[in-house]
């Protein structure tokens, strides 16, 4: 006789097999948040300690932050080694659709262009004041998401996102008075201009990917967020080599690096580094909105901005005022409150489930038929 399993053991199966998947995806979440944690602290800091020691090329630095995409072909590599032993139906070499590849393409442009903005700003300010304008970028970020993905706020993200900005805000304070030396007011002015820009283009660039994951027409897993991440990387490259081809920046290297304070093999070190940690902030930063939202990715940038002005403090020697420890409290506030709100929402909706479930297993109770004469 073929025995048959009941609903009682089927949705056993199902709910394990949902926590198994729960469980894996908050790992990749926390993978993920480290990476932007290296990136997000590190890229700024190794950026600024290139033009500190007589780095002088704009376009390399924005080339940099992106140059390091090769990287991702080993995890590429090992996600197909892993699809192909375990037979998986959907073992291609390349995963993703035409359509997809175009988006990742026009995104990529707009990233490499973002660079560009962003890499200006911290050649001509100040670890600190360049930080605490990207603070700017998650109201943006929180905008753009409203807007393009229908992002639900709740009572507890609304609290993050007011308490990130307002801590960039307090940032803010004490800036007028840390233009470095030898540098024009008009270099310093559009230095803080362009930043800005780069602020609200990033801000709109996470919500965008979050679209296309939205919109693409395939299922997206992780190795497929590999991917996309692999060609915006190459465009931004490719946008970033066009103006480095222009501006003679790749002759103009063996040159600075002869004058570089630190010794000639230290600068080919720090332009290594720079690709490599930048790397990390790009991955993460599509990882995270992968595992959860644009805005958590948004929240995390924020939140890490704070611990960046320390950094710069201790490494770089920069003014530590009492606004940067009311800063970091406020950041430290808004993130607690933001995966507060996280765990009470996915404890809500688990329980929503479970109920749902036990209502569609549990016996129906038929009623008497009553014959009739």
């Amino acid at each position: 006789m073929e025995q048959t399993s009941s609903p009682k053991s089927n949705s056993i199966e199902m709910e394990e097999d949902q926590s198994k998947k729960t469980k894996q995806r908050r790992i990749l979440l926390i993978i993920n948040c480290i990476l932007l944690t290296i990136g997000n602290c590190g890229g700024p800091l190794i950026m600024r300690l290139y033009f500190l020691h007589g780095g002088k090329r704009v376009w390399l630095s924005s080339w940099l932050e992106t140059g390091g995409w090769p990287i991702i072909l080993f995890p590429l590599a090992a996600a197909y080694y892993h699809r192909r032993r375990r037979g998986s139906p959907s073992n291609k070499i390349i995963q993703m659709k035409p359509s997809l590849f175009m988006g990742s393409a026009v995104v990529g442009l707009i990233t490499g262009f973002d660079d560009y903005l962003y890499a200006y700003g911290v050649a001509r300010l100040p670890v600190s004041t360049s930080s605490l304008i990207i603070a700017s970028q998650l109201a943006f970020t929180a905008g753009f998401a409203y807007l393009l993905v229908k992002q639900k706020f709740t009572s507890y993200s609304v609290n993050a996102v007011v308490l990130l900005t307002i801590g960039g805000a307090v940032l803010a304070l004490h800036t007028s008075g840390d233009r470095p030396k030898g540098e024009s007011e008009k270099a310093y002015v559009l230095g803080f201009l362009m930043t800005v820009a780069a602020a609200v283009l990033y801000g709109f660039i996470l919500p965008l990917i979050e679209l296309m994951y939205k919109k693409s027409k395939q299922r997206i897993t992780y190795s497929l967020v590999l991917e996309i991440q692999l060609v915006m990387c190459f465009f931004a490259t490719a946008f970033c080599t066009v103006g480095m081809l222009i501006g003679r920046d790749f002759k103009a290297i063996p040159k600075e690096a002869r004058k570089f304070d630190l010794g000639e093999t230290m600068y080919y070190v720090v332009l290594a580094w720079s690709a490599i940690i930048w790397q990390g902030f790009f991955l993460g930063a599509i990882g995270v909105i992968f595992c959860a939202s644009s805005l958590l990715s948004g929240i995390v940038i924020a939140v890490l901005l704070p611990v960046t002005e320390i950094l710069a403090v201790i490494f770089y020697k920069e003014n530590f005022q009492a606004e940067k420890g009311v800063a970091l409290a406020l950041s430290l506030w808004g993130f607690v409150s933001y995966f507060y709100g996280e765990i009470k929402q996915s404890k809500k909706l688990e329980k929503q489930e479970a109920q749902m479930q036990n209502r569609s297993t549990s016996p129906q109770l038929e009623m008497p038929r009553i014959q009739t004469p």
